[in-house]
């Protein structure tokens, strides 16, 4: 797992975006398309921002989502409605191009399903998404792999649903799908995050986001995220 710091939150998305953006090159150069998943968050909707501006080849991309909450269309709880804000709205991306978690679906259980089958659609079977995007909560949490639910143990799927976290429930990428990706993008800031930040480096499995594949993991951080980290990989 590899670390760098940067001075502030503005630094961390702009190096955040310049890695996907060569991450997408790559990809696209080497297999002809790809395929990403973004996490939400005050400064990854900065980040996003700062991609519109990134010499991305767009034609060859597939966004998909690696949480969101259940909330109607529009919501500002959703993901979906500041990454349109923040990405959708600037980048030629065609309908057929963005995967959005089905979330407003009446039987979410199937919904999931059906949305481990989109992730195929450009990822392979079984999914192999080129580029995670990931947060790190101030509880251990990734994505929705909240400490505690079921969700951690399955398994066997690659999207599953979370019981009610923060008030609300949460379609999610789980740890297989996770785990496939070619390559994982750790975005964290803010000195909330600077014990969490820790334990991630030190790959303690206690915590939900310590269990995400180590190996082609680059870690993004500000200084205060990144206050004394012990174990840290440079």
């Amino acid at each position: 797992m590899k670390l760098d710091i940067f001075d502030n939150v503005d630094s961390v998305a702009r190096n955040g975006a310049a890695a996907i953006a060569a991450a997408a090159r790559s990809a696209v150069a080497a297999r002809g398309r790809f395929a990403f998943a973004v996490s939400g968050g005050h400064t990854p909707w900065i980040m996003l921002e700062a991609l519109a501006s990134e010499d991305v080849p767009w034609h060859a991309v597939h966004l998909y989502q690696v949480d969101e909450r259940v909330a109607p269309a529009g919501d500002p709880d959703r993901n979906l409605t500041h990454l349109q804000q923040s990405l959708l709205s600037r980048v030629p991306l065609a309908p057929d191009q963005v995967h959005a978690m089905p979330v407003e679906a009446r039987d979410l259980d199937h919904a999931a399903a059906e949305y481990a089958l989109e992730l195929q659609k450009a990822a392979g079977s079984p999914a192999v998404l080129d580029l995670v995007h990931l947060g790190l909560g101030s509880d251990g949490h990734t994505a929705s792999l909240v400490p505690g639910d079921s969700v951690l143990g399955l398994t066997r799927v690659d999207v599953g649903l979370t019981a009610v976290y923060l008030g609300r429930r949460r379609m999610t990428l789980t740890y297989p799908v996770l785990n496939r990706a070619r390559s994982v993008l750790w975005v964290v800031t803010g000195s909330d995050k600077s014990a969490m930040l820790r334990r991630l480096l030190d790959g303690d499995g206690t915590i939900p986001a310590g269990r995400v594949r180590r190996e082609s993991a680059t870690v993004v951080a500000d200084r205060q995220a990144a206050s004394q980290p012990a174990g840290a990989a440079h």
